[in-house]
């Protein structure tokens, strides 16, 4: 964080900040726990677009549980603190079917937010221009995306993964005009969980950075799309609990929707952890028998 952050933060807030910590985040943001006199609060500086991430928050908040944005700054977001630990941190702890109904259950109450249409955000009033579908879309982008990732995938894979990509964007016709509150990054390290009472509960789910209207099957995708890395039990209950919520067909459909996701992912520049995983997923499903609906 630099100085003129920390003074205008400072000044924002009306207090003195004792300390500065960096927490896990985003790749496009820096997060920083900073120390009061009377307390604590998080700085989230960068993102695409603090406001909109800030509006989302709002509606979702009613829903599930999300940090309160105390302060909206130009190029960051004041907000309250949250005791806990991040989902990576529990999974070394017993109870993991129980956490997993937890979460599972928490990701499919994002859904319960609507929007007059499917699409991206285009301000803080959440309005959202029309799009082509996402069935028209997927190729396409998935064509740019190809293009750029040389340096993470070899030719032969770029070209499976378009191939596999056209084939199955049409099944997405299904859920084209859903208009439903997607996270779209769920994943371990946004969640933070708590015991309450010897209960597992999320106390917060972080960074909705990339949030936007359209069918939740994709974050589910996102939440299992590295989950041989998770333990069994939890993967197990976060897909019953998910699926109790929605028709049989969620696996294949935001498995689908995951493609979106893993293509952008793979143009990241190198050293990219989280894009070197997904380009080994990518040459792994060029070479496995895909799932169908």
């Amino acid at each position: 964080m630099r100085p003129e952050d920390l003074r205008l933060i400072s000044e924002t807030i009306g207090s003195p900040v004792t300390s500065v910590s960096t927490l896990a985040g985003g790749f496009s943001h820096e997060t920083c726990l900073l120390e009061l006199p009377d307390g604590q609060v998080v700085v989230r500086l960068g993102g695409p677009d603090p406001a909109i991430e800030a509006a989302v928050m709002a509606v979702a908040r009613d829903h599930v549980p999300v940090p309160e944005v105390l302060h909206l700054l130009p190029e960051a977001m004041i907000l309250e603190y949250v005791p806990g630990i991040p989902l990576t941190e529990a999974f070394t702890e017993p109870g993991m079917k129980e956490l997993g109904q937890e979460v599972g259950q928490v990701v499919a109450r994002i859904a319960t937010v609507t929007f007059d249409r499917p699409g991206f955000f285009a301000d803080a009033a959440l309005s959202i221009p029309p799009q082509p579908p996402w069935s028209s879309q997927l190729p396409e982008m998935a064509a740019t995306c190809m293009a750029a990732a040389g340096h993470r995938l070899d030719p032969a894979t770029r070209e499976a993964w378009l191939s596999l990509c056209t084939t199955h964007a049409p099944a997405l016709s299904e859920i084209d005009t859903q208009p439903f509150l997607v996270h779209a990054d769920i994943n371990p390290k946004n969640i933070l969980v708590t015991r309450r009472d010897g209960t597992w509960q999320v106390a917060a789910i972080l960074d909705w950075e990339f949030a936007y209207s359209g069918c939740p099957y994709g974050d589910a995708a996102n939440m299992t799309r590295f989950g041989a890395d998770y333990p069994e039990d939890f993967v197990d209950a976060f897909r019953e609990a998910f699926g109790g919520h929605h028709p049989h067909d969620w696996e294949y459909l935001g498995w689908v929707l995951d493609m979106f996701a893993l293509s952008d992912l793979v143009t990241r520049p190198p050293g990219h952890e989280i894009a070197d995983q997904a380009a080994t997923r990518i040459h792994t499903l060029t070479t496995q028998t895909p799932p169908h609906p």
